[in-house]
């Protein structure tokens, strides 16, 4: 598997299955969607991270959303070995993270998941396409807020719909479930992993 930008796998694990590649991704993704391709659906990349002792560990969430009728899920874990405290320094590699999948999901790739809603237009069914960016842009609640502006304007330029908070669950509520508990190797090469929503 070709290493990312990070030097690390681009590989992607949920409750059922891990050792994912994007293809893979790809594919579970259109069959989730051609389950019921009469629905609104909403494709969605989020990051978010936290400082460890030592490092800081990342986690990117991929997850298509069937509204009210549940979603497939799955994430990437990268680790940076040392503990980064800078607030623009983290958004910034969250937003290229999550910049790193859309750019995969490509206009042929985009193209193929439309297609599955296409016929069924006028029946009500949906496709968008969003980044979750984990910082909002209240100054007296989010030391993000400065930062906003910048990550929003690199989201739109790889064709994807930035979201900020309070609204996005993907990076502050599914990938922040994964990214709490500090990187362990041994631990994690037998853990059970929990890739719901």
């Amino acid at each position: 598997m070709k290493p990312s930008a990070t030097n690390q796998p681009l590989e992607f694990r949920n409750r059922a299955e891990r050792g994912l590649n994007l293809d893979t991704v790809h594919e579970r993704i259109l069959h989730f969607m051609r389950l019921d391709p009469v629905a609104t659906y909403k494709f969605i990349i989020g990051t978010d991270c936290q400082v460890h002792t030592g490092h800081t560990k990342f986690i990117t969430g991929v997850v298509i959303q069937r509204l009210g009728k549940g979603a497939w899920a799955c994430y990437r874990q990268v680790i940076v070995p040392r503990a980064l405290h800078s607030i623009k320094e983290k958004l910034s590699m969250e937003t290229t993270l999550s910049e790193e999948i859309a750019m995969f999901f490509d206009e042929n790739k985009r193209l193929d998941m439309e297609s599955i809603i296409l016929p069924h237009l006028y029946q009500g069914a949906t496709f968008d396409m969003f980044i979750h960016i984990d910082a909002g842009d209240d100054e007296n609640r989010n030391r993000t807020a400065k930062f906003v502006q910048e990550m929003v304007r690199r989201v739109e330029s790889v064709g994807m719909v930035p979201v900020i908070k309070p609204d996005c669950y993907v990076a502050s509520a599914y990938a922040n479930r994964f990214s709490k508990k500090p990187y362990r190797p041994l631990y994690e090469d037998n853990e059970v992993f929990d890739g719901s929503l």
